[in-house]
């Protein structure tokens, strides 16, 4: 288990600097605007169960993404990995917070949230989706395009 997770964490390390580096041409929302020293980048690894993918993404699609923004996370990218088995079960994502308090702030939000408690209700009747979520927090260096 522990060389699976290390391997997702090393594989999201390197979907995210590939994102960084690729979505340096592109202006994402809210990145471009002013920026405060405080702020931090999530980034997020999350394993379905065996064919539930599609629901997850559907999940983030339909409901996901939009509340984030209610709660002020800023979405920057939704990444899925070309080859298998990862291909099969992973959704990786990025986004960034005001600062680590102003993460803590949002997430207890959302997960409060009654539209959020709805959708997550609605997407499990068919048993959970999610075998493991991993979050990292991380810094900007002074030399990234994005801070």
């Amino acid at each position: 288990m522990f060389k699976r997770n290390r391997s997702l964490i090393t594989f999201s390390l390197v979907i995210f600097g590939f994102g960084l580096v690729a979505g340096s041409a592109i202006q994402f929302a809210g990145v471009a605007e002013a920026q405060t020293s405080n702020r931090v980048f999530e980034l997020r690894t999350y394993t379905t169960h065996p064919d539930r993918l599609e629901e997850l993404q559907a999940r983030f699609r339909d409901h996901t993404v939009q509340l984030f923004e209610r709660h002020g996370m800023t979405n920057i990218g939704y990444f899925t990995p070309q080859e298998s088995p990862l291909a099969d079960n992973t959704l990786i994502y990025l986004l960034a917070h005001d600062s680590r308090e102003a993460a803590e702030a949002s997430w207890a939000g959302f997960a409060g949230d009654p539209d959020w408690l709805k959708a997550a209700e609605e997407s499990r009747r068919n048993g959970r989706l999610l075998e493991s979520v991993v979050s990292v927090f991380l810094d900007p260096t002074d030399y990234s395009r994005m801070q």
